[in-house]
Parts: structure tokens; C-alpha cells; sequence
């Protein structure tokens, strides 16, 4: 098979699974290497048809779609968890914090139910939770997005007006020097323009695969926030503090 059938044969695959292991893709395409297949990914990506991820995973470039919140929680599993531990550091008993939907977020959730804080939150994944906690936990009523388990839209919009949070901790898909912090789509990209009007402290919780890229909506500044990551970036860091382990 010739390189530009196997790299159809590539787009064709992802187009149906959204996002695919490279130990995934061999056995799709039995006989081809992984040597070879990455040298593949690294031709697509180039042509900006494919994004290739740590930990061996590559989907389809895309700045409007969003990865589906049970795939996210799978990827960078081992980052996220350090990211959640360095994050609830800098959470005090008595604290009123926003906590945003995402699997990074969703990490540091499990880690703070037992502390006497109030948390504020659109991450519809608390209804996983099946065990008493001490923080007491409030849910912004809206639309219901169940590809991210988020509520957004002009209800919770208003309903973040009520509230003043110490601390506010956020999710995005994109970090760029220049073109800011990104989502796919304009009204999430709201929603945390309000949350950050209205916290006192901001911290963007994103592992390092997001660092450099763009979706399609900006949602705020860069250097509006503190980063939280498993990895330095020395153009980001230029612009804002990023808190990772040494």
C-alpha cells in the first residue's frame, strides 16, 4: 500500500472514531509499521488534516468539535491527576470557588468534596457523585450539553451574577501567546468571560497538549488567568505565571 492509501485509509478511520491509538491504527492496517504509521500521522498533520496527541492518539483537526467527555477523561489521565493535585492546593476551607466542566476539572472535583467549601459549578458530572462530601455544592441551572457534561446559555449566565467567587478554576481546548484561550463555541466561550468578571482569582487547569492551539472561539486573554498544566511552555510563560511540578 502506497503512502497516500494508507493516509486515507487513516482519515477514513478517524472520521468514524473521532479519535484512535496508533497501536489502534496497526491493527486496522496489519503489516504497517509503527515507525511507519507515525511518519504517516506527521504528513497529515502537517497538511493540517490530523492533530497527533501524547500518549499515541491522533484525531481529526478540527477547531469546532468537540471530544466527547468520556474520551477526554482517558486521555492524559496520569497529567490531569497531577494538575488536580497541584490545584486543590491552593484551596482553603471557607472558600466560595467556581469549578468548570472538562475531565481536568472533574479530576480536581474528586479531590476537594471533603473540604468545608462551597463550590459553584455548570460540571454536570457531580451527579456522579454517590457519597456524602463536606463541601456544599451548587449547580448554575441551564442548557444541558452532554457531549461536554456542561450547562451553559443565557440561564447560567444570569445565574453567575448572583455569586462572587474567591476562586475560579477553568477549562478550555486551546492556550496560544497570541491568540489567547480558545473554545469551540461562542457560548462557553461566555460563560468564562462572566465567571472571570466575577472572580477574584482565576486558574486555567490544561495539560500540556493543549498548549499552542487555537479553537474556534476566543474566550479570554491569556494572561487573565494562572495556568495549572503538567508542563512548562516558555512563549506562555512569557505572559502569564504557569504553576507545574519541578
Amino acid at each position: 500500500m502506497i503512502p497516500y492509501e494508507r493516509q486515507e485509509k487513516i482519515l477514513e478511520t478517524l472520521n468514524s472514531e473521532e479519535i484512535i491509538k496508533i497501536e489502534k491504527l496497526q491493527e486496522i492496517l496489519p503489516g504497517v509499521s509503527i515507525s511507519t504509521l507515525r511518519r504517516d500521522l506527521k504528513e497529515l498533520e502537517k497538511a493540517g488534516r490530523v492533530e497527533m496527541l501524547a500518549g499515541g492518539a491522533v484525531k481529526i483537526c478540527s477547531t469546532t468539535s468537540e471530544i466527547p467527555i468520556a474520551t477526554k477523561t482517558t486521555l492524559f489521565s496520569k497529567e490531569k491527576e497531577k494538575i488536580a493535585e497541584l490545584a486543590a492546593g491552593f484551596i482553603h476551607e471557607g472558600d466560595v470557588i467556581y469549578l468548570d466542566s472538562g475531565s481536568t476539572c472533574t479530576a480536581l472535583l474528586n479531590k476537594i468534596l471533603n473540604m468545608k467549601i462551597t463550590i459553584i459549578t455548570t460540571n454536570t458530572s457531580i451527579f456522579n457523585i454517590q457519597q456524602e462530601t463536606q463541601a456544599e455544592i451548587v449547580l448554575l441551572g441551564g442548557r444541558y450539553n452532554p457531549v461536554i457534561s456542561s450547562l451553559n446559555g443565557p440561564l447560567t449566565d444570569a445565574n453567575i451574577q448572583t455569586f462572587n467567587f474567591q476562586k475560579a478554576f477553568l477549562g478550555a481546548n486551546g492556550i496560544d501567546a497570541k491568540k489567547g484561550v480558545s473554545t469551540p463555541n461562542l457560548v462557553e466561550a461566555n460563560k468564562k468571560q462572566q465567571i472571570l468578571s466575577n472572580s477574584k482569582t482565576a486558574y486555567l487547569l490544561c495539560d500540556s497538549s493543549k498548549y499552542n492551539k487555537v479553537a474556534a472561539v476566543k474566550a479570554f486573554s491569556t494572561d487573565e488567568v494562572i495556568i495549572i498544566s503538567d508542563a512548562n511552555d516558555e512563549k506562555i510563560g512569557e505572559i502569564t505565571e504557569i504553576i507545574y511540578p519541578k
